[in-house]
């Protein structure tokens, strides 16, 4: 198995103060058919601001960067410090003008890389009973 893998951006984070917008790469805008008919989207981002060898290096967070959290894995946490720095969003779909979404405002930069992005499904997507720990609850 390789030891890398090529992720190729498909579009960019777009942020202007409480608006954020989804501009997809011109290459890629018929992937968007039929995104439409869907009221949120998962969006999967690079935290390109964070790329540093030694913050890959990090496996230890105290959650939301508070020290009364626990010391705590980056994979138990959403923290965008860790080994691949892979951002993970949820938004509602406001409109689709051609290869720009508009969505909800996301916490991210101006200018982030989007490297995919999927659709939200109510049936696989909610899980009703899921559970965390309680700082993960605020």
């Amino acid at each position: 198995m390789a030891d890398y893998f090529r992720l190729y951006p498909i579009g960019m984070i777009r942020q202007q103060e409480s608006t954020a917008t989804i501009e997809v790469f011109e290459e890629y805008k018929e992937g968007l058919r039929g995104l439409d008919q869907y009221s949120h989207l998962h969006i999967m981002a690079w935290f390109h601001e964070n790329d540093t060898e030694e913050r890959r290096k990090t496996l230890l967070v105290h959650p939301r960067g508070d020290q009364r959290n626990p010391l705590t894995g980056v994979f138990a946490t959403r923290s965008p410090v860790r080994p691949n720095l892979i951002a993970l969003y949820t938004s509602r779909i406001r409109s689709i003008s051609g290869n720009i979404i508009h969505v909800d405002p996301i916490d991210a930069f101006d200018g982030t890389p989007v490297v995919d992005m999927k659709p939200y499904l109510s049936r696989k997507d909610s899980i009703p009973e899921a559970r965390g720990p309680d700082w993960s609850k605020t």
